[in-house]
């Protein structure tokens, strides 16, 4: 007796083995207007609207203290957990993430700090020149 194997079905299909749901860890934002505090949590992608939060796995504060500091505090076990369970991960927490030394750095970080070191050195250039008119007239 020859064994076939079958291609597993679609999910569609309504037979196939599906995953019970997809979940993704993203920013919620909290706070008030002008002061947002963001959450990081895992929350199921379809019924993200209509049910709360599975969990909380950290906190974001974007507006810099005293020191220029922003906080931000993770719990790395978790955040460790729900990606192994396969969650998705979105954008902003993924280029905290790599700040943080959790992932690699995101590409969009590496473009934002050239951008700033180009904007910051045409300023200075900007700068020079107008002093050295200034001090040419007098």
């Amino acid at each position: 007796m020859t064994h076939i194997s079958r291609f597993p079905l679609h999910p569609s299909s309504g037979t196939g083995i599906v995953g019970r749901f997809r979940t993704s860890i993203r920013f919620v934002r909290y706070g008030c207007a002008n002061r947002p505090f963001y959450h990081i949590i895992v929350m199921n992608v379809k019924q993200h609207q209509k049910r709360p939060p599975i969990e909380q796995l950290g906190t974001y504060d974007p507006i810099p203290n005293k020191y220029s500091e922003r906080l931000v505090s993770f719990n790395f076990e978790r955040i460790q957990y729900w990606l192994a369970k396969g969650s998705q991960i979105s954008t902003p927490v993924a280029e905290l993430l790599g700040v943080a030394g959790f992932f690699p750095i995101h590409p969009r970080t590496y473009m934002r700090a050239w951008r700033r070191r180009r904007n910051a050195t045409e300023k200075a250039t900007l700068e020079n020149i107008s002093e050295k008119q200034a001090e040419s007239v007098n």
